[in-house]
């Protein structure tokens, strides 16, 4: 197994840290040798930046890259996002040369050079192939006996040809890593659709976006869980503040809990829910978080 930095991307930092802690405690647990990547920027943004210039898109991504190829170090994200806007550049560098030099020529003046030596990673696909539900399930202090929604969001497993994840129409690795932790991923109608999130639909058309969050968490109420869990900080902005947004501005109240996987494990761990910033989200319940506890 290669080393990896972890790429925090935007959401994180500055609306949910909890989520890199729980990451961060999660990747000490498990004995992975990560390191931060200093000096990242924004992805960028894939369903903005690659629309209006993908040679400005490209060369972004590309300085992020490089800062990880000078470590030797794979990039590992925990936002489905970055790791689509990301992996989908290396992919178009590695495979046309045309591009990769246009890049590097806007490279050269910062004094850097892309390679195309490293992989981009997300957790939850990093988590399946390299350490496996099995060891985590024997790495975990406590079982979580919880109902869970699963939402894997879109850019995690596409474009399907380039990550490699088996179907996307019914993919089970994420239910998977989820259930080794004793807990039941509940199947619920349109499970595999987007959260409205992404594609700058939240940012344009924000009563559009609120609408298709809307229709997941109706399906996910009737589905009779306990809580949702994600893979992406965006996503689960979505489906946590969207839920305030909701209400606000069609008077439905779901009060359904999100938490990132990374926050599930970590508290399987044997964490606390406070510690990894659950009691931070906009939806909290305080008889929830007590189960979290084990």
């Amino acid at each position: 197994m290669k080393p990896v930095s972890l790429f925090l991307g935007c959401i994180i930092p500055n609306r949910y840290p909890g989520i890199e802690k729980a990451t961060k405690l999660v990747l000490d647990g498990l004995g992975i040798d990560w390191t931060d990547l200093a000096g990242a920027s924004c992805c960028p943004a894939p369903g903005v930046f690659r629309s209006f210039d993908k040679v400005t898109w490209l060369t972004l991504a590309a300085r992020n890259i490089v800062l990880s190829e000078q470590m030797n170090r794979d990039v590992l994200t925990i936002c489905n996002g970055c790791f689509g806007s990301l992996t989908d550049a290396n992919h178009e560098l590695k495979h046309d040369q045309g591009l990769a030099r246009q890049v590097n020529k806007h490279l050269a003046e910062v004094d850097m050079k892309y390679n195309g030596s490293v992989e981009v990673r997300h957790i939850i696909e990093f988590l399946s192939k390299e350490i496996g539900p099995g060891t985590i399930k024997e790495t975990i202090k406590h079982q979580l006996d919880l109902k869970v929604a699963l939402h894997y969001g879109c850019h995690l497993i596409k474009p399907s040809k380039e990550r490699d994840l088996g179907t996307v129409e019914n993919p089970v690795f994420f239910d998977e890593l989820v259930e080794a932790l004793g807990a039941q991923s509940i199947d619920y109608e349109d499970k595999m659709a987007c959260c409205g999130a992404g594609g700058g639909v939240r940012s344009a058309l924000l009563d559009t976006s609120l609408e298709m969050a809307e229709a997941k968490l109706q399906h996910i109420a009737e589905a009779g869980v306990d809580c949702i869990v994600n893979a992406c900080p965006f996503c689960h902005l979505q489906l946590d503040f969207g839920q305030v947004e909701i209400k606000d501005k069609f008077g439905h109240e779901y009060n359904i809990p999100v938490l990132h996987y990374s926050q599930l494990l970590a508290i399987a761990m044997g964490h606390s829910p406070e510690e990894v910033g659950v009691d931070l989200n906009f939806i909290t319940d305080a008889q929830f978080i007590d189960r979290l506890r084990g």
